[in-house]
C-alpha cells in the first residue's frame, strides 16, 4: 500500500551517536523506498557522520532546540506522507509501516504511535508522574483526542504538515502539534506501540522540573491563543471574586452606620471589579478573533490536496477506462 507514496522519514537529533546508526539502518530496512533525514541539532558527538554512514541524508539546524529543527524539517522536505521517530532507539523501526497503513486505511493527517506503559517511562519516575499530568491537563482543556501527547514518533499527511505553523522551539512541539489538530478539528488516530528503554551510556536531555515548568507554560501560551475566551475569563473570575470578597465588609458597614471608614479597602475592590469586567470583554473580543484564525487555518488546510482523493481520483480513472471492474481485479 505505500509504493505508490512517496515516504519521508524525519529524525531530529542531538548527541545520539550512540544510537542513530541502528535507528536509521532499521528504518531502511522497514520502508526500504522511503528517503530517511536526519537532522543535526549542534550535536557535539559523531551523530552526524553515523547517521550518514548509515544511509541517512544529513542535514543540519543551528537552532537549539526540537521545535526548532521540526519546523525546518517540515519547511524543507517535500513528500506525500512523514514519519517523525527520535533518533535514541527507543522507538522501534519495525512498526513504521503499521502507522502508515494505519494512517492510509484510516483516511486520517496524523497518527501517534501512543507508547505502551508509558507511565513506567524507560525507569523516570519524575517522567511518568508529568506524563501522567499533563496528558489529564492538555484532555481538560483542549479534549480527549489523545492520550499521549508527547510522543515522538508519529505519521502525518503532507496536508498536516504544511499547514502546521509550527511556533515552539523545544520539545514542547509534540504538545503543539496535538493542540493544532484538536482545534482544527483534522481526523487523527492512536495506535498503540512498545516503548524502549535506552541503551547503556545513553541519556535523555529532558529535566522533569525546568521541563515540566515549559510544558506548563505552553499549555498556557496555547490556551491563550486557542481558547481565549477561558483563558480570560479565570483572571476575570478570580479578580470578580477578590473584589466582591473585599467589598461585603465595607458594605455592610455602610448599610448599618452610614459610613464608609475603610475607603481604600473600597476603592481596591471597584478597581478590582472594574477590571475583571475589562479583561472579560478582552476575552469575548479575542474569542471572535480567534475563531477567524481557526477559519483562517483550515481554508489553508483545504487549499493542500489530499493523498487520499488523488488515489480516489486514480482508483476512478481506472475503472472508467476499463470494464468497471476494480483495477486490482483486472491485473490479476
Amino acid at each position: 500500500m505505500t509504493e505508490s507514496h512517496q515516504i519521508a522519514v524525519l529524525i531530529p537529533c542531538y548527541n545520539e551517536s550512540l544510537t542513530i546508526g541502528e535507528v536509521v539502518m532499521g528504518f531502511r530496512r522497514a520502508l526500504p523506498t522511503a528517503r530517511i533525514y536526519v537532522y543535526d541539532n549542534n550535536s557535539r558527538d559523531d551523530t552526524a557522520m553515523r547517521a550518514a554512514l548509515a544511509g541517512a541524508t544529513v542535514f543540519r539546524e543551528s537552532r537549539q532546540g526540537k521545535g526548532n529543527v521540526v519546523r525546518r524539517m517540515f519547511a524543507d522536505i517535500e513528500a506525500d506522507i512523514y514519519l517523525m521517530a527520535d533518533g535514541d532507539g527507543t522507538y522501534s523501526p519495525e512498526d513504521a509501516e503499521n502507522l502508515i497503513n494505519t494512517l492510509l486505511t484510516e483516511r486520517v493527517d496524523m497518527v501517534v504511535g501512543t507508547r505502551r506503559h508509558v507511565t513506567v517511562d524507560a525507569g523516570r519516575k519524575g517522567h511518568a508522574f508529568g506524563n501522567k499530568v499533563f496528558n489529564r491537563l492538555y484532555q481538560s482543556i483542549f479534549g480527549r483526542d489523545f492520550t499521549d501527547i508527547f510522543s515522538g514518533y508519529r505519521a502525518f499527511s503532507r496536508r498536516f504538515v504544511k499547514s502546521f505553523p509550527a511556533i515552539s522551539d523545544g520539545f514542547e512541539i509534540e504538545t503543539e502539534m496535538s493542540v493544532h489538530a484538536s482545534r482544527l478539528r483534522l481526523p487523527v488516530c492512536e495506535l498503540e506501540l512498545d516503548y524502549g528503554r535506552r541503551p547503556e551510556g545513553s541519556h535523555s536531555k529532558l529535566s522533569s522540573v525546568n521541563d515540566g515548568a515549559k510544558i506548563l507554560w505552553m499549555f498556557a501560551m496555547l490556551m491563550k491563543m486557542t481558547r481565549p475566551f477561558s483563558f480570560f475569563l479565570i483572571f476575570a473570575a478570580a479578580l470578580f471574586a477578590g473584589g466582591v470578597t473585599l467589598s461585603v465588609p465595607v458594605l455592610y458597614e455602610f448599610f448599618t452606620t452610614g459610613l464608609v471608614t475603610r475607603m481604600p479597602t473600597w476603592m481596591l475592590a471597584v478597581t478590582m471589579v472594574a477590571m475583571s469586567f475589562g479583561i472579560f470583554m478582552a476575552g469575548l473580543i479575542l474569542d471572535s478573533v480567534a475563531r477567524a484564525r481557526v477559519e483562517q487555518l483550515r481554508l489553508q488546510y483545504l487549499a493542500i490536496p489530499s493523498i487520499f482523493a488523488a488515489a480516489h481520483s486514480a482508483f476512478s480513472f481506472r475503472r472508467e477506462k476499463g470494464d468497471g471492474t476494480p483495477a486490482k481485479k483486472k491485473a490479476a
